[in-house]
């Protein structure tokens, strides 16, 4: 009987994974049909014109990686900050937990949420405008409770030998975190650091109100200045299905913001296996 149930269970466990991986399989498969036919080097490279309708992507691509990359900038040093805190400086339990409740929660709130928060104090109280810079401060603290609970999680799992070890060879709680153990937890950071950019790529309700205009934007030349994205290029081209052009356009930008955010995922793993063999050899 106890056979049977875990036989059962196994069953289960194996049906709804394969249920999973059929769901996500079919998505893919469906942007990249549709998707893989607007592809090619001048799409990529070349302006959008009338709408989107025609022409390419390039700066729409310019813009995400904008936003991306400077909200990655922004995120990792106070996340890298907040989780050596929480695992080596906080004392008392109580503070610990309650930190690590409030980055579970932040990290659970709705996107739209922070666009919000983003529009009142960042364009209009801060007046800085819809601009990139908006974006990405909005966008780095949408990430930081992503990118700090994975740098946490990776402190937490070194084993407490290096730190003894250290303090014991009378290094400093900071020679001891610089020597021992920030090179340990590189691939955790690393792998941080790319979840929370593959989760800002994605994202359409923060920057539709702080940072994108849906057309007649090139590259920033201010501080002040919008930028284009790829999601609200999608967006903006979905609302004019009735155009084969448009259509054919927006599936294809689909198609390459899925790239970029399936190549960010991709290399945080491939960056922890690899890490993973070199400290098994």
């Amino acid at each position: 009987m106890r056979r049977l149930k875990e036989a059962l269970f196994l069953g289960a466990v194996g049906l709804l994974s394969l249920a999973g991986l059929a769901v996500l399989g079919v998505v893919v498969g469906v942007i990249a049909w549709k998707g893989l036919g607007a592809i090619h080097w001048g799409f990529l490279t070349s302006a959008s014109e009338d709408f989107g309708a025609k022409g390419g992507i390039f700066y729409q691509i310019t813009g995400s990686l904008i936003l991306v990359l400077g909200a990655g900038a922004l995120a990792l040093p106070s996340a890298l900050g907040t989780a050596l805190y929480l695992t080596e400086y906080a004392r008392r339990p109580w503070v610990r937990q309650a930190v690590a409740q409030m980055l579970y929660a932040l990290n659970g709130v709705p996107s739209i949420i922070f666009g919000l928060f983003g529009f009142a104090f960042f364009v209009t109280r801060m007046q800085l405008g819809v601009s990139w810079v908006s974006g990405i401060l909005i966008l780095g603290i949408m990430i930081l409770p992503t990118v700090t609970v994975v740098i946490k999680e990776t402190l937490e799992s070194i084993p407490y030998m290096y730190r003894d070890a250290g303090l014991a060879l009378g290094l400093t709680r900071w020679q001891m975190i610089r020597s021992v153990l920030l090179p340990q937890s590189l691939s955790g950071i690393a792998t941080a650091l790319l979840l929370g950019l593959a989760r800002a790529a994605g994202e359409t309700a923060p920057i539709m109100f702080t940072a994108a205009c849906f057309t007649g934007v090139t590259i920033p030349h201010s501080l002040r200045e919008p930028v284009p994205t790829l999601t609200t290029h999608v967006l903006t081209l979905a609302q004019e299905s009735s155009n084969p052009l448009a259509l054919k356009n927006a599936w294809g930008t689909a198609f390459v913001l899925l790239c970029l955010v399936f190549l960010m995922a991709l290399s945080s793993m491939w960056i922890r296996a690899r890490f993973r063999m070199e400290r098994a050899a």
